[in-house]
């Protein structure tokens, strides 16, 4: 049996996740809590097998970081963390935390369930590339992506996609925003270097 404990803040989510988990004939759950920094005493308290920890919690707790503790403190334990947001960064803070493996709160149950035995059986988990860059963006998004990694300046990628630069202006902020990066420039160089975008093919 795969005891399990829940770090999410939003109860309607905790509770359809405790509902899928304890309806499983291998696992169950056996507590939670609403905040991450909460995570490390409830692992202490209930040695469960694996934590799912949400990213960001309430008061902005840092699931991440809890999740470092624990696997400094309580190697034991397998983690899976969650995030609905589209910070693209967390997954690399994620696997710098020693985190086995990752997943999207829109992912469906089937794959959350199959995420939790394959960590247990020691197989991390984090979405590829490809499914990465299609979860998180649009395709108007990602056609602007490819042309910025081609070295295109705004006016040529509004030319190229028969857009107005002020509409390209906007992707561009929309992705920023998701992102967190301060420049599209830095973003490609980023999205290039991880294979999110393959600059002069598909994806």
């Amino acid at each position: 049996m795969i005891a399990i404990v829940i770090v999410e803040d939003q109860v309607l989510l905790r509770d359809s996740l405790t509902n899928i988990i304890n309806g499983q004939e291998d696992m169950r759950v056996v507590g939670f809590s609403d905040n991450a920094d909460n995570a490390p005493a409830l692992c202490r308290e209930f040695s469960p097998n694996l934590a799912l920890i949400d990213v960001v919690t309430d008061s902005r707790a840092n699931g991440i970081a809890a999740a470092a503790e624990i696997r400094r403190d309580l190697p034991e334990i397998k983690i899976v963390v969650m995030t609905g947001l589209p910070e693209i960064t967390f997954m690399d803070a994620a696997r710098q935390a020693g985190v086995q493996s990752f997943v999207y709160k829109d992912s469906d149950s089937q794959h959350l369930l199959s995420v939790i035995r394959s960590t247990m059986r020691g197989k991390g988990t984090y979405p590829g590339p490809a499914d990465e860059a299609k979860d998180r963006f649009s395709e108007a998004e990602i056609k602007v992506i490819r042309l910025v990694c081609q070295g295109k300046k705004r006016y040529e990628i509004a030319d190229a996609l028969a857009m107005s630069e002020s509409s390209v202006k906007g992707v561009i902020a929309s992705i920023l925003e998701k992102t967190g990066f301060k420049s599209i420039t830095q973003f490609s160089l980023y999205a290039v270097a991880r294979g999110l975008i393959v600059a002069d093919h598909g994806d």
